[in-house]
């Protein structure tokens, strides 16, 4: 039977002291946040040592964390109606404080059939962290990724090259200030007879969705109503 996510956790605490403090339990599994200068070194112990055995990365991302708490549209509360996003049921929710990017390791122990997730936060811009691919080959493709997304440089990748946007692109279409509509658009020019770039000619929008549901404990008595 695998460890629970409290054993795994009491674990941690013992093994990373200063780290206790940034170690929580969600949904059934551990988060630990670590630092960008001791991360290499934890990464290290958290794939070699026993009771981690940490020996498979199984994905890694970037966050942006400029926005979080704020809402496309104005309001103050939830709402039942549909009309607005970025709050939770209990009302609004908090401004970030923190860092502006993090890098996020979901890694998976098969000796011992448990996971952990790692949030490394990062300073500046761009911000920076060490590559983990000498550490987990599967890291590669997913800093690739991260870089080309979110601008997040992993030192010491053997090829950090940009890996989903065109070549020439510019900006990182993850960040929140990114514009929605990007900074180009791509057409086939039939004079030219080859693909062309130019400025992007259409006007981003911030719609509000109308959200029209069906109660069914009124269907019967608007039924009988004729209406």
């Amino acid at each position: 039977m695998p460890p629970s996510p409290e054993e795994l956790k009491a674990a941690l605490q013992q093994r990373f002291p200063t780290s206790s403090g940034h170690l929580s339990v969600a949904l059934g599994q551990v988060t630990l946040e670590a630092s960008r200068a001791g991360w290499p070194e934890m990464a290290r112990m958290l794939r070699d040592e026993d009771p981690f055995a940490f020996e498979q990365l199984t994905d890694l991302c970037g966050v942006d964390y400029s926005t979080y708490g704020q809402s496309d549209w104005e309001t103050n509360q939830s709402s039942t109606d549909g009309f607005s996003r970025g709050v939770g049921a209990g009302g609004t929710m908090p401004s970030w404080r923190g860092e502006r990017f993090a890098v996020v390791y979901h890694l998976l122990s098969y000796r011992h059939n448990q996971r952990l997730r790692v949030r490394v936060f990062l300073a500046g811009d761009p911000p920076r962290v060490d590559s983990v691919v000498s550490i987990w080959n599967s890291a590669d493709w997913f800093e690739r990724e991260a870089f080309d997304l979110f601008g997040i440089l992993f030192e010491g990748h053997p090829d950090l090259r940009r890996i989903l946007t065109d070549y020439g692109f510019i900006g990182h279409p993850f960040r929140k200030d990114f514009p929605l509509e990007g900074n180009v658009e791509v057409r086939y020019d039939p004079d030219r007879k080859r693909v062309i770039y130019q400025p992007v000619t259409i006007e981003n929008r911030v719609l509000v969705p109308r959200v029209i549901r069906v109660d069914e404990r009124y269907e019967d008595a608007r039924k009988s109503s004729g209406h």
